[in-house]
């Protein structure tokens, strides 16, 4: 089997078989296959499209190329929940405890954040104390006593991609359905759930900002995950505008924390009942989405889920106290109001701007080496549909240093007034199944 045989295939478009696809994987990951081949091979498939069982190949052939998780000491359906990123979103901080706490199990492994804000871990680790360094014995045993636990996403999860995402990054064939398709679903693969519920983001803040490019993008993981044995569920959900009203790390544990209370702001709410139901019925906790979303409710009113945070929380290593005093997470130094600089309606907020700006402040990493501050952020005071005149406050932004005029600009510039009430954004678009 030669390497340029195979680039001819796909770049002609026909169909390649597994034994191809692994030929490839392994060769590349080995070093045995240059950079130069693997370039052509990317822009073939970027222009040829693959088939749903070359997708599946590739994903598995880069799952088997590095660790994969047993999670078979854990008692129970293992479902994880993937969002495709996006601004403010603070939803594994609160569903996690919140599915954990009507007996689902969540086995979750997450990473560190590269953009905006910090990543899962980053946000979890502003409460003191707080660690994802245990063992993957302890891992298991947290999940069997407790139904929740949280570690590091294992640095040999699926090297093939990582590899080869770094090689797209510069080739310009980044933006591929079956390649970014597989390269999420292999790590998903290969972290051992038995089932897996997607949030796949769409708008200003999304990877995807086409709601049907991120239709295709979900159908395309779905399709992946099922034939793999993996029952897998997307929901498409709205990122025009940020998530919440928080972005920051600390302040979106706050804000998580709000919710399990039964407070917090209505779409973080939505979005985390309406992803927990599908995780609740995979799990065969409930033999619907409506009687799964009401065992969640029930959970939030009954203070069973805060509850849970606080046992999660206790059983890393960090301070439980949080949950009742925020003063003990990181705070920022100054609070300074952004106002609007014209009066009318909320008709836009470019999130990937509010998400650049919360990075200017230090609530994320330009480079993976970067320090974080775990304090500051921003807090949006006005969202898509709100009046504002001019003089109101649209954001306050929470920083170490008086110095933000930069900010404040950026936080200005990624909103659009206009005269008239703008319609109402859906939350969810669709569920694929």
């Amino acid at each position: 089997m030669r390497m340029v045989d195979i680039i001819e295939k796909k770049r002609d478009g026909a169909p390649l078989s597994e034994q191809e696809i692994q030929f490839v994987v392994k060769g590349y990951t080995s070093g045995d296959i240059p950079d130069y081949q693997m370039s052509a091979f990317a822009m073939a498939v970027f222009f040829q499209d693959m088939t749903t069982d070359e997708r599946a190949a590739l994903t598995m052939a880069m799952v088997e190329s590095g660790d994969q998780i047993d999670l078979s000491k854990i008692n129970g359906k293992k479902v994880d929940k993937h969002s495709t990123g996006g601004v403010g979103d603070k939803t594994t901080i609160a569903l996690a405890p919140l599915v954990a706490a009507v007996g689902v199990p969540v086995a979750k492994m997450s990473g560190r954040g590269l953009g905006h804000t910090g990543g899962t871990i980053d946000k979890l680790e502003s409460i003191p104390g707080f660690t994802v360094e245990i063992t993957n014995d302890r891992f298991m045993e947290l999940v069997n006593e407790n139904k929740l636990a949280v570690v590091g996403q294992s640095g040999n999860l699926a090297p093939a991609d990582k590899k080869l995402y770094g090689l797209r990054d510069v080739t310009a064939t980044v933006n591929s359905i079956p390649l970014i398709a597989s390269s999420i679903m292999s790590k998903k693969i290969a972290s051992g759930a038995d089932a897996i519920v997607l949030d796949v983001k769409t708008g200003t803040g999304a990877f995807m900002k086409e709601l049907d490019q991120s239709i295709i993008l979900a159908k395309a993981m779905v399709d992946i995950g099922n034939s793999l044995g993996r029952k897998t569920i997307a929901i498409i959900s709205d990122m025009n505008q940020p998530l919440g009203y928080s972005v920051g790390n600390s302040l979106e544990v706050m804000e998580a924390i709000d919710l399990l209370r039964g407070q917090g702001p209505e779409d973080l709410r939505e979005l985390c009942l309406s992803l927990g139901s599908e995780m609740v019925v995979l799990a065969d906790k409930a033999s619907s989405v409506k009687d799964a979303r009401t065992l969640l409710e029930d959970a939030i009113a009954s203070g069973a889920a805060i509850e849970k945070l606080k046992t999660f929380i206790e059983a890393q290593g960090g301070d439980s106290r949080i949950v009742d005093d925020y003063s003990i997470l990181p705070q920022a130094q100054y609070e300074i109001n952004v106002e609007a600089d014209e009066s009318g309606y909320v008709a836009g907020i470019v999130a990937d701007k509010i998400g650049k700006a919360a990075m200017v402040l230090g609530a994320g990493r330009a480079t993976k080496d970067a320090q974080i501050d775990l304090g500051v952020g921003i807090t949006l005071k006005k969202k898509i549909g709100e009046a504002v005149s001019v003089g109101d406050t649209i954001a306050v932004l929470h920083a170490n240093s008086e110095n933000v005029d930069q900010v404040i600009n950026m936080v200005q510039g990624s909103y659009t007034i206009t005269e008239e009430q703008p319609q109402k954004r859906p939350l969810l678009y669709e569920t694929i199944s």
